[in-house]
């Protein structure tokens, strides 16, 4: 696990976005797995903006979201379709038939939870799975005792994810859907590279918990300790209760040292 510590929230979604657009450089039909919420809107600006700018190309690129509310139609102003418009797909050249986000119905789910699965498979896997983390220490709606095993399902969600995510329902909780569909904790780690993004004093202790502290299905992302390419990126605030911070810093800047001497 690389933990790479940003003085903002700005710094983390530009390394973030370089880590994605120099994946994309290498394989133009890049795979990716994409997170809701506000921690990534920062990465999908940056990305927005190296489109527009630089020229960077997404039109062979496969998205799959990692989850959507059960029990709000897809043009529900605060679904998670409505959200990857607003915040990405209306600015990207990624084809419509390539954009896959899990639907917002319990009809047939499961059998649609295989076809999800199945649809990752056939596209040749996810190359990097964008996350946020939950102050629980959930990814994806991947709520504390899930199955690390675990793969695409129907989850409920705690009260204190439904609390979190009030403001995006007019602030009240019994507006939020109950339920979502999420892909499994298992299905995340059979990503290729995860990059897990948090910033903010109130992801603190979750952070220190999933990178430090024990592997448990309590904090569902102390979990992505075993993935052999992940990359968390935060700020300071985020790394605040980190026992190791300076160590994770002379990490990095070895790291960017030895990439500036082969360039």
């Amino acid at each position: 696990m690389e933990v790479i510590i940003q003085p903002t929230y700005e710094e983390l979604a530009e390394v973030a976005a370089e880590i994605v657009r120099d994946a994309l450089l290498k394989k133009p039909n890049l795979v990716l797995g994409l997170a809701t919420g506000s921690t990534p809107i920062g990465l999908y600006e940056a990305l927005v903006r190296m489109h527009r700018t630089d020229g960077l190309d997404f039109s062979n690129v496969t998205t799959f979201n990692l989850d959507e509310y059960v029990g709000i139609p897809p043009n529900h102003p605060y679904s998670y379709h409505t959200f990857m418009e607003t915040h990405l797909f209306n600015a990207l050249n990624i084809p419509a038939e390539n954009r896959y986000i899990p639907q917002s119905t319990t009809v047939g789910h499961e059998e649609f939870c295989e076809w999800y699965e199945a649809a990752i498979v056939d596209a040749g896997g996810i190359d990097i799975q964008v996350l946020g983390i939950g102050k629980d220490g959930h990814i994806g709606f991947n709520e504390p005792s899930s199955s690390l095993g675990s793969r695409t399902r129907i989850k409920t969600l705690t009260q204190s994810t439904l609390e979190a995510n009030a403001p995006h329902f007019g602030s009240t909780v019994d507006a939020v859907p109950k339920m979502a569909i999420t892909m499994g904790v298992g299905t995340i780690m059979d990503a290729k590279q995860c990059l897990l993004l948090a910033s903010g004093e109130s992801k603190a202790v979750a952070i220190a918990n999933a990178v430090e502290g024990a592997i448990t299905a309590e904090v569902p992302a102390s979990v992505l300790q075993m993935h052999p390419q992940t990359i968390v990126i935060i700020d300071e605030a985020a790394a605040s209760q980190l026992k190791r911070v300076d160590y994770y810093k002379q990490v990095y800047a070895n790291k960017q040292e030895l990439l500036s001497q082969d360039h």
